[in-house]
């Protein structure tokens, strides 16, 4: 089975002016080069809360739970990359504050070039991104090896929370609960949400729940399941309890959210 293309896009278009689709803990199938080209935030990654800000690249492998909060003024560049590609990537998510301006200078022209082969119609146009995303990857791992950027060792806390987020990306559809999560990591409930909580500034269950609604948002927004089989799927007990959960994070009931992404805004003025 062929590999999805490569795409190029914006923070802008990657989230169609939903800030959910990046700001709820997430994973996604495919791997993303985030280059920041304006604004601050905050950015969840590998089990760690920081800031992020211009001139920052983000690695974020398939599979790997993270949010980035920029806030309206932020703007950046999105290289959206399959998994199984042959394009060689480094294998752990990864945050880079780049102040050198040649750097600076290379990574922006690589990602405009691709976005205007993105953008145009000419032949051999997924070729030519395969070669730039080569490109960005080489710039990557070039920056990655310098010794500014060699990780850190991190404390206890971020790796108890880091192996919690790889938990539930793998399990937060059964219908666990954060004593099974606890469980599985060999430590208590409490004691895992104050890692949690130390490490992103989220509970543990802040976290599992920012995934399923995430998960339930993108299947009502981009799919026509009945809500009742989503509900299903995501491990409720029942469509009654799955509404009430909608409800409660969103303040809209599962049908105005679809509605919503159909194009009628009016369903969810107040």
């Amino acid at each position: 089975m062929p590999l999805p293309p490569v795409q190029i896009t914006t923070l802008a278009q990657l989230t169609g002016a939903q800030d959910w689709r990046l700001s709820l803990a997430h994973d996604r199938p495919e791997h993303l080069i985030i280059w920041i080209t304006r604004g601050q935030g905050r950015l969840l990654l590998n089990g760690t809360r920081r800031g992020v800000g211009t001139h920052n690249a983000i690695l974020v492998p398939a599979r790997s739970l993270f949010s980035l909060a920029l806030g309206r003024q932020g703007m950046g560049q999105v290289a959206m990359i399959p998994d199984g590609t042959e394009v060689r990537l480094p294998e752990t998510p990864r945050q880079l504050r780049i102040r050198d301006v040649a750097a600076i200078s290379e990574l922006t022209g690589v990602f405009d070039a691709a976005q205007r082969e993105a953008a145009g119609t000419r032949p051999l146009s997924q070729d030519a991104l395969d070669a730039h995303v080569a490109l960005i990857s080489v710039w990557l791992r070039r920056q990655i090896a310098l010794p500014e950027n060699l990780p850190t060792k991190t404390s206890a806390a971020p790796r108890l929370a880091a192996a919690f987020c790889e938990g539930v990306v793998q399990n937060y559809a059964q219908s666990m609960t954060m004593a099974d999560h606890a469980h599985a990591l060999g430590v208590t409930p409490t004691h895992l949400s104050r890692a949690c909580k130390s490490a992103t500034g989220r509970t543990a269950a802040d976290l599992l729940t920012e995934r399923i609604l995430y998960a339930a948002r993108i299947a009502l927004s981009e799919t026509t399941t009945p809500a009742q089989d989503i509900a299903r799927h995501l491990g409720f007990g029942s469509a009654a309890y799955f509404t009430r959960f909608i409800q409660q994070h969103t303040g809209h009931t599962p049908m105005a959210l679809r509605r919503n992404a159909k194009g009628d805004p009016s369903t969810l003025r107040a």
